[in-house]
């Protein structure tokens, strides 16, 4: 029987062995040394809240493992031996494999910070990640100031986290404005001022310089390049993450940031996969970057590579990009493309429309000189994804988005609905007398 060895036991790990499963009656294992059974990642932050408990992040029932043949083994993978197509485990031990998927994921971006391996200082990645915090700032008594590096999406949501549990807040950005090497200038500024409604205190054009020691060698303060110092009991580094491929320094398999593959997965060596996180595309898709650190594309790349190790070679074909997140209490979502100002090319255009009171908006992306659609960011109103998905899909223009604007809208009843505002601004802006239609179930659930 052949037998799939998987490193990690992500969303891109468990979802190759599940769709492995659907597929074949092959050997299945999964390596992971950091929980026994897996969990989803984007709710550890609602354990700490008390919303859930951490049974509650594992979707599947502990049964469900030995039920569909899916050895689990709880170790840690030093190295592969690629020849004699094995891994060597740090306990001593040897697994055997015909065909290895490398999904081991990421972890936090250190730059060399003096300080940076004091105890009290972490990211929010793993499960021991999320003890940590638990242990070094369980309440405003024990932890009396925390201080975030890096602003994004994991440290925003550690910063609400702590504010949780009434810890004070100091994020410190290096940029000039929160997250703006991804989100236009309105946008950032927005989030800016949301985050400051909150009290966290929030000092941009601020970079770390040290994490200052107690004589128990933990955390006790940090330097800006202000010449400012913090006291606090706890220091989050979330300035991004970086693919966890360390223990692959010493073999054959090729790297660059990541483990390098084609666009079927297939690293340089033959039976030998990377997927998820640690993935780095030798040459990227279309406007996305080489590696991705999303859920979403972390699945759809176990499936891809559980169709390729079951006969049917398969291309990991992502499609559009989307996403969503939280910033607070502000749903965030993105279709297609939309540049920031550091980043956009001079054909793309946009058109940015902000309520005047609530911290709602949204950003239009469209070529200049074809006015072809190019995407769409969206704070406070939920949009329909399969509906920009085929917008973008048809190429449609951005009158036609504009006009049809309702259709996208996935707002409960009851809500308040923005189009008439969004297109009368857009109408004024554009110098178009663009009519607005009326929401048509039809139109929505059409098929291709």
């Amino acid at each position: 029987m052949e037998h799939i060895v998987i490193i990690g036991n992500g969303i891109s790990g468990v979802t190759a062995a599940r769709h492995i499963r659907k597929l074949s009656d092959k050997r299945i294992t999964i390596i992971s040394a950091e929980t026994d059974y897996f969990f989803s990642r984007t709710a550890l932050m609602y354990v700490y809240m008390g919303h859930m408990k951490f049974e509650h992040t594992q979707p599947y029932e502990n049964w469900f493992w030995k039920k569909n043949r899916i050895e689990l083994v709880n170790g840690f993978v030093e190295q592969i031996h690629h020849e004699e197509k094995k891994v060597a485990l740090k306990e001593g031990e040897y697994i055997a494999y015909d065909k290895l998927i490398i999904a081991t994921g990421s972890k936090p971006n250190k730059y060399g910070w003096p300080g940076q391996d004091l105890k009290g200082v972490q990211g929010l990645y793993s499960k021991q990640d999320l003890d940590g915090v638990e242990k070094y700032a369980p309440n405003n008594k024990v932890c009396n100031r925390a201080v975030i590096v890096g602003g994004g999406l994991i440290g925003i949501e550690l910063a609400e986290m702590l504010l949780s549990r009434d810890i004070p807040v100091t994020f410190l950005v290096r940029e000039d404005s929160f997250w703006n090497g991804v989100l236009p200038s309105g946008e950032s500024e927005m989030i800016n001022e949301h985050i400051r409604e909150h009290h966290i205190d929030l000092r941009l054009s601020t970079n770390l310089a040290e994490i200052i020691a107690d004589e128990h060698g933990r955390a006790k303060g940090v330097k800006t390049d202000k010449g400012d110092t913090i006291a606090c009991n706890i220091v989050g580094l979330t300035a991004g993450v970086s693919p966890n491929i360390s223990f692959l320094k010493d073999s054959s398999i090729a790297t660059g940031r990541g483990v390098m593959v084609n666009r079927y997965l297939e690293t340089n060596i033959a039976d030998i996969y990377a997927i998820g996180d640690c993935a780095e595309q030798k040459e990227a898709i279309g406007n996305r970057r080489p590696i991705e650190a999303v859920w979403y594309t972390g699945r759809m790349m176990g499936e891809t590579i559980a169709q390729t190790v079951c006969g049917n070679k398969t291309e990991y074909k992502p499609g559009h990009w989307f996403n969503s997140a939280k910033f607070l209490d502000v749903e965030y979502q993105t279709y297609g493309w939309v540049f920031s100002e550091k980043s956009k090319k001079d054909v793309e255009k946009h058109f940015h429309w902000r309520h005047p009171k609530e911290k709602i908006c949204i950003t239009v992306a469209y070529h200049a000189d074809t006015h072809k659609f190019l995407g769409i960011n969206t704070f406070g109103i939920r949009m329909r994804h399969d509906i920009f998905d085929r917008w973008l899909t048809e190429e449609r223009d951005v009158d036609f988005v504009m006009a049809y604007l309702k259709d996208a809208n996935f707002d409960p009843e009851f809500y308040a609905n923005y189009e008439a505002d969004i297109l009368a601004e857009f109408n004024e802006a554009m110098g178009t007398t663009i009519t607005l239609q009326k929401k048509s179930w039809k139109r929505i659930f059409k098929t291709a």
